[in-house]
């Protein structure tokens, strides 16, 4: 299913059942249907077209929104082996985990607010009428050296969450030709070329969904992140003078952009 700002359903319990669906990130289809009160001959029907036309799948009697966003990427270096991938509902936990181990020292404003409204929000991707939310993530697996104890992940042994990209696009018809990007690693897996990665599909995802424009904010002390966006192609757009208290300090805001 391709995010859009037009999703078209045909009848109002179909599009009630795909918002609750793809409000919760993966419900019990009878679930779904109890809470609803549709009839099951009905609801039956309804998801099968759902089905049949990409918005939701199922997987051992759980629904979810589905969302085909290519297929992953794997990729070797000396350092390590890693994957890059759209992320799946049962990532929130290692996403979560690894932007807060990025955002920690205080130098990602904007990745630690998406931790928050993740972590408590039941679904990690979102397509509505409102908004599109879309992650990609890189993995490696139990076999690189590292402490897998200290990730702070939350991933399933062998397919450990270390980086990420999450985009954010609203379908708000004067804002629809932008989105709002993050993307971080963890610190012990930079060097490989896995933020750059990220980036690159990041990028080709919010392209194909007619974004025009993406953009991210960084504080002004991240000079990391910051020379990263610009060797590749970002431009500063403006500054923010004190927008950030930090440790007791004012710290400026620089808003990065670049054109597709």
């Amino acid at each position: 299913m391709q995010f859009s700002e037009n999703l078209e359903f045909g009848h109002e319990d179909r599009k009630r059942i795909y918002e609750h669906i793809e409000s919760h990130g993966e419900v019990d289809a009878e679930r779904v249907r109890e809470r609803l009160h549709v009839d099951p001959g009905g609801f039956r029907h309804h998801v099968a077209i759902l089905k049949r036309d990409g918005y939701i799948e199922e997987q051992e009697g759980k629904l979810r929104a589905a969302f085909e966003e290519g297929a992953a990427e794997e990729y070797q270096t000396e350092a390590v082996d890693f994957t890059i991938r759209p992320a799946r509902q049962e990532d929130l936990s290692g996403i979560v985990g690894a932007i807060r181990r990025v955002a920690e020292q205080g130098s990602y404003i904007v990745a630690e607010s998406v931790a928050d409204e993740v972590d408590h929000d039941e679904a990690l991707l979102r397509n509505n009428e409102l908004e599109s939310r879309m992650f990609f993530v890189a993995t490696v697996g139990n076999g690189e050296a590292y402490d897998a104890s200290e990730t702070s992940t939350g991933s399933s042994p062998g397919d450990e969450v270390v980086g990420w990209v999450h985009l954010h696009a609203p379908e708000l018809a004067k804002l629809a030709h932008t989105a709002e990007l993050t993307v971080g690693v963890l610190e012990d897996y930079r060097g490989n070329g896995i933020g750059s990665h990220l980036l690159e599909r990041g990028l080709e995802w919010a392209a194909s969904n007619h974004a025009e424009k993406v953009y991210q904010s960084v504080p002004s002390t991240n000079d990391d992140a910051i020379a990263f966006l610009e060797g590749h192609g970002w431009e500063t757009e403006a500054v923010r003078e004190d927008h950030y208290k930090i440790d007791g300090e004012y710290v400026d805001e620089v808003m990065m952009a670049v054109d597709l």
